[in-house]
């Protein structure tokens, strides 16, 4: 026989073949009828179909029985200290972080409108991300590509989003400055494209670091290597974000406007006047995490946004625990660090969260059944955004109905700058709160001295919050 035949042949009974073994699991024939029998063109239907066509889903799922008046009056209130807006940029931790601090220093010392610079602790976060992406393709030079981790790596060389992690690893290291000694830029508001750019980078110099490696490069050539690296990507983020300062002259005001004080600082003595120096130290990060165990700790490796920082550690807990801790926080004026799937059921007209807000079920003709455990593990709900929990509705019995959040999208998003939350929306969709330590209750204290069970890197909860 022809080889040329023979070949023709053997490849058709292997196209054959498989499609054979498809066909177990495909859809046939007869089940495809049954499929098309779900929609029967009925008028109703179609009157749907022209409906969805043409118009936002969520238009047309908006819930007009939850249209009525929003309760705005809350029984404990921090008040805001003036809206912040990050902009087309995945910083809501930094920003997050920082209010909480502002809110603080502006009723210690009466100022009048202030800001810390989001941009000074975004240059060095966005550096010591560089630097544990490239210190771990080090550590990781000996496993192959294909490894999870090295995967992981290069998938992940760097992002604008964090969490309350971030704040305390670059803020207690590099300190703080106001706003107007380092403004923000338009690549510290857009990230996008200067991100793309130094990612793209750091990928090339990984490769780099790794072909050394395999070479056999000493460990000290492997490190110049590595701080000649730094050294490119630190210029990158001076072109687009500034110079940051190492000593700077600011004049403090009052509310009235009126100057304070005049004096010279070191970001780290900045800090240690203005802001708050036990941000490690001083704070508990609390989870409400369904698909694990309650009562238990956990870190995520990874979870940090210096090479030489620490992986957080969460205390896991049943939502009710974390309520009883955020409303005593807030009884005593404290706002908090706090996240939470923002984009569920959100009406972004009203500032309202609330699961009623949009009727998918009657839309859709089905139902979406999944509970806080199920969408966790199924990767269909995680926490996305962070915001400063600031006010707390109670009942007569001192149950929450309704919370508040002061946002970092600007003074006209929302409901003036803020979103109010159901408490049911508050069981379902929060995931994270940082909490000072004397809040904490002695119970999640005794959890806190256990020994963190340690999740990978690439844990559904690890996703940082923007």
């Amino acid at each position: 026989m022809n080889k040329r035949i023979l070949s023709v042949f053997v490849c058709c009974a292997l196209y054959y073949s498989a499609q054979a073994q498809d066909a177990k699991g495909g859809i046939s024939t007869d089940m495809m009828q049954q499929i098309k029998q779900s929609y029967q063109g009925t008028s109703t239907d179609k009157a749907i179909r022209n409906a969805i066509s043409n118009n936002d889903i969520r238009k047309l799922a908006l819930n007009q029985d939850n249209m009525k008046g929003m309760d705005t009056h809350f029984s404990v209130k921090v008040n805001s200290k003036g809206i912040t807006d990050q902009k087309s940029s995945g910083r809501c931790w930094l920003f997050t972080g920082l209010n909480v601090m502002r809110a603080k220093a502006i009723d210690k010392y009466h100022l009048g409108s202030f800001e810390f610079s989001q941009t000074y602790p975004f240059f060095f976060d966005q550096l010591e991300k560089a630097n544990l992406f490239l210190q771990g393709v080090i550590d990781t030079s000996d496993k192959p590509m294909n490894d999870k981790m090295v995967e992981w790596l290069f998938r992940n060389p760097l992002s604008d989003g964090g969490t309350f992690t971030g704040v305390a690893d670059i803020v207690s290291k590099y300190g703080l400055v106001p706003k107007d000694v380092m403004p923000e830029t338009n690549s510290s508001e857009n990230t996008a494209r200067m991100a793309n750019l130094i990612a793209l980078k750091l990928r090339e110099q990984g490769l780099q670091l790794r072909d050394m490696a395999s070479k056999k490069a000493k460990p000290a050539a492997i490190e110049n290597a590595k701080v000649e690296m730094l050294s490119t990507i630190y210029r990158m983020l001076v072109l687009n974000l500034g110079v940051p300062p190492t000593e700077f002259t600011w004049t403090q005001y009052n509310v009235k406007g009126e100057p304070v004080e005049t004096a010279t600082y070191t970001p780290l003595s900045f800090l240690k006047k203005y802001g708050d120096e036990k941000l490690i130290d001083n704070y508990v990060m609390l989870m409400n995490d369904p698909s694990r165990e309650y009562y238990k700790c956990y870190e995520i490796d990874y979870d940090r946004h210096r090479y030489d920082g620490k992986n957080w550690t969460y205390v896991n807990l049943p939502v009710e625990d974390i309520k009883e801790m955020a409303i005593a926080s807030l009884k005593d004026s404290t706002m908090m660090y706090y996240s939470c799937d923002v984009g569920k059921f959100l009406n972004s007209d009203r500032g309202l969260l609330d699961v009623k807000n949009y009727d998918y079920d009657s839309l859709m003709g089905t139902t979406f059944g999944m509970d806080k455990k199920q969408r966790i593990q199924s990767f269909a709900s995680s926490s996305s955004h962070a915001m400063t929990l600031m006010a707390v509705d109670l009942d007569k019995n001192g149950k929450p109905t309704k919370w508040m959040v002061e946002n970092s999208w600007g003074a006209g998003a929302g409901y003036q700058g803020h979103l109010i939350m159901t408490d049911e929306w508050f069981n379902e969709y929060t995931f994270r709160l940082v909490v000072e330590t004397k809040y904490v209750t002695p119970k999640a204290l005794e959890v806190l001295k256990q020994k963190p069970i340690r999740l990978p890197a690439w844990d559904p909860m690890f996703a940082g919050e923007e």
